[in-house]
């Protein structure tokens, strides 16, 4: 007789995780958006330097690193959230706060955990399309609101489409949201979003008690392997809910270090994100003379359908363009897998890799 496993089981969808990871060291790896740069050096020395103590648990309460983003942004330490990255924060969120006959709202197609909240806690998902522009659209959004929602999630810049919204109407949207409902304002790419100031949306938080900015080292700082997150929110309710829902040490002595370390650097931070600008404007410039159109980035990562060639089908035709870039050594991501049939999405990688990227898929269109 078989294990019988719960009914979440078979409800959550599988992570489309990227097929890369035994791949040659030749390969441009555009599907995942990581940084194609490695850590600061500072932040690889602090790594080396907490190893000769990982015969001890690590800190649990992660005081160091709240301490430390506490400084940074003016968010007092007891209303900081860390966890093993910020999907961590973010399925702890749904275990706190959802359960049958809760509503989740969230847009779609968007960061592909969010389906995970509902089908593991039995709760409803209320998916919401974005605009023709492949943006939230915030006014369907509130008008999905009831009763019955405990969490809407919004994505700002958003995955896979690479969007952001202004930080206008995000504040206008949060004043039609009962404060009952938990706002999560996931902003694991906002260090590249050059519509506004990144640390603008942190005065939202006095405002409203229910928002939760959550953030993430893996991106902008390259800490990816080492998977810190975090959330700054705007009550400590929210930190012990999800704290106390999750397993004790969440976050290893190793990230934490890193990330701490990671916060001095706010200079070299500023100069990779002008430097994934860079390669945005290129990467849009060989698009464009592919008669591509991409979204509008605000991220480390572009958007675009395929030109799909008349006779073909969208997916199949993706489906080849994908493979056959991956076997010439050039890792992207299927739109399929991410909501949109017959869209990739490429991550900024350096500049001999995006060319190699743009190269491979001339050849493949032509």
């Amino acid at each position: 007789m078989a294990i019988e496993f719960s009914a979440a089981v078979s409800r959550i969808p599988v992570y489309p995780a990227a097929a890369a990871y035994a791949l040659p060291e030749d390969v441009a790896l555009l599907a995942s958006n990581e940084s194609p740069e490695p850590p600061i050096p500072a932040v690889v020395a602090a790594v080396q330097a907490i190893l000769t103590g990982v015969n001890r648990y690590p800190d649990p309460t992660n005081s160091k690193l709240r301490g430390a983003l506490s400084d940074r942004y003016g968010v007092p330490a007891s209303r900081i959230a860390i966890g093993n990255g910020s999907c961590d924060i973010l399925l702890a969120a749904g275990e706190a706060l959802l359960e049958p006959g809760a509503e989740v709202v969230y847009a779609w197609p968007s960061f592909s955990v969010y389906p995970h909240l509902a089908a593991a806690t039995g709760a409803t998902a209320i998916q919401v399309p974005l605009n023709d522009r492949h943006e939230h659209d915030l006014d369907a959004m509130a008008a999905e609101i009831t009763a019955a929602t405990r969490l809407v999630v919004v994505c700002n810049p958003n995955n896979p489409t690479s969007t952001a919204i202004p930080l206008a109407d995000v504040a206008a949207f949060l004043e039609r949201v009962p404060p009952r409902v938990c706002v999560m304002l996931d902003e694991a790419y906002c260090e590249y979003n050059t519509l506004e100031d990144p640390d603008a949306s942190l005065d939202l938080l006095a405002k409203h008690p229910n928002l939760v900015l959550l953030r993430t080292f893996s991106k902008v700082y390259g800490l990816c392997g080492l998977r810190v997150g975090y959330a700054l929110c705007g009550s400590d309710a929210f930190v012990t809910a999800v704290n106390q829902v999750r397993q004790p040490f969440f976050c290893n002595a190793a990230a934490q270090a890193a990330a701490v370390e990671a916060l001095k650097h706010g200079d070299a931070v500023a100069q990779r994100v002008e430097r994934a600008v860079v390669a945005r404007l290129e990467l849009e410039d060989g698009l464009d003379a592919l008669g591509i159109t991409p979204a509008e980035s605000q991220a480390n990562f572009a958007w675009f359908d395929l030109p799909v060639p008349e006779g073909e089908e969208p997916t199949p035709f993706e489906s080849s363009i994908v493979r056959t870039l991956g076997e010439r050594g050039v890792q992207v991501r299927s739109g399929t897998a991410l909501g949109r049939p017959g869209a990739l999405r490429v991550s900024y990688g350096t500049a001999a890799q995006n060319e190699r990227f743009l190269r491979e898929l001339r050849d493949l269109l032509q």
